[in-house]
Formats: C-alpha cells, structure tokens, sequence
C-alpha cells in the first residue's frame, strides 16, 4: 500500500472525530471570550483546557498525515491548507465541505459541482472568518484606551464591514494587534470576494454558451436524424 493511500485512509477515519474536535475548539474560544468577566474563572480554564486538547488532536493529526506521506519537508509545500488549519485551527470547520462530499461519495450519489464547490467554500470561510475575527479583535480591543469597539457587536459590524471591502470608519481597532487581524481580514476579504464574483461570472458565460450553442443546433437541424435511419 503506497503513502498516500495510508494517508488517505488516516483521513477518512478521522474526519469526523476532528470535525468535531474543531467544533469544540472554536465553541470553548468563543466562551473565553465572550464570557471573560462574567463566568466563574473555573468555567474560563475548562474553556482553554477544551482549546488546548482539541489544538493537540489537530497536531498529532498533522504529524501522522506528514509522516505517512514521507515527503519530510515537501509535505509543507504540497499541503498548505492543512499547514494553515494547524497554525488557524479556527478554520477547522470549513473542511465540512469535504465531509459532506464524502457521506455523498459512500451513499453513491453525485458530489457538488466544482461552481458549488467554490461558492460553499467561499460562503463557510466568509462565516467562520467573520465570526472568528470578530471574536480576535473583540479579545485585544475591548477595554483599550481609546477603543470604539466596546461589545461584540460592534465587533460584529466592524468585520463585517471590512470583509465586504466597504469600511465606514466609524469603528476602528486601535491595539497593535487587532490592526493586524484587521490587515487579515481585509486581505481574506478581497480573496474571498474576487473568488465568488469569479466563480459565479463563470458559471454565466458557460450557462449562456450552452444556451447559445443549444439555439445553433436547432437552428441549423443538426439534431434530426438523417432519414432513412
């Protein structure tokens, strides 16, 4: 059995158990967060615990994907998102995409087309980045001096704002670090955004040029049968 096929045997029975390892992962961030200063510090540490022991599970993963594949530092190369999941597990749950194709897969019905491929990915990754930034920047900028973000929906409508490129200004992060998720955001933003209007321009130029084609043949006859057939 060659490396890749281990590997991707290693993939199909750990997918579900790390889909959720990475439910739990961004579930007890986002408790830390939003519950910092109003849950007991008993609940906080069981919260970092789960975030810790779930961010092992993807690690260990990672090493066994990478050594099954016996490409050593090649691996990086060839797997970068993989490398970006270990390093952001927060993105975990977009590889829900790839466990719905694969339920579909065993129950023999068609996977999603490559169209609905990239426009579900860019809708999850908009999803998960607009709630997992809001939660980043809310964590740096709330009781900064000076600080326009003072709730989690401010956050909210901040990242919003910035992932749709539109940017009002009238909430801004003012902590070194919340600009650096800030610089993030608007690059995943302008990524995610150039991604969808591409995807979706061309899935109309091959709609019309089926249609186009469709109204050619029928106007030239090239779809009777020849008589005598």
């Amino acid at each position: 059995m060659d490396d890749d096929s281990r590997t991707a045997r290693w993939r199909r029975h750990t997918e579900v158990a790390l889909f959720v390892a990475s439910l739990i992962f961004l579930a007890s961030y986002a408790v830390r967060v939003l519950g910092h200063g109003h849950l007991p510090p008993a609940v906080l540490d069981l919260c970092l615990a789960l975030t810790f022991a779930a961010w092992t599970l993807f690690a260990v993963d990672y090493a066994v994907c990478w050594r099954l594949s016996g490409q050593r530092l090649g691996f990086v190369r060839t797997h970068l998102l993989d490398t970006v999941v270990l390093v952001l597990p927060l993105l975990r749950p977009l590889r829900v995409v790839k466990l719905y194709e694969a339920v579909q897969r065993r129950h023999g019905r068609p996977r999603l087309s490559l169209h609905a491929r990239v426009i579900v990915y860019a809708g999850l990754s908009t999803l998960l980045l607009g709630f997992t930034g809001a939660l980043a920047v809310y964590q740096h900028e709330r009781g900064a001096p000076g600080t326009t973000m003072r709730s989690f929906g401010d956050a909210v409508w901040w990242t919003c704002s910035t992932l749709a490129t539109v940017g009002y200004g009238d909430i801004t992060p003012v902590t070194s670090r919340g600009r650096v998720i800030a610089v993030g955001i608007m690059a995943v933003g302008l990524g995610l955004l150039g991604a969808v209007t591409g995807t979706f321009a061309s899935w109309l130029l091959q709609a019309f040029s089926r249609g186009e084609d469709d109204r050619r043949k029928d106007g030239h006859g090239n779809d009777e049968r020849p008589s005598g057939s």
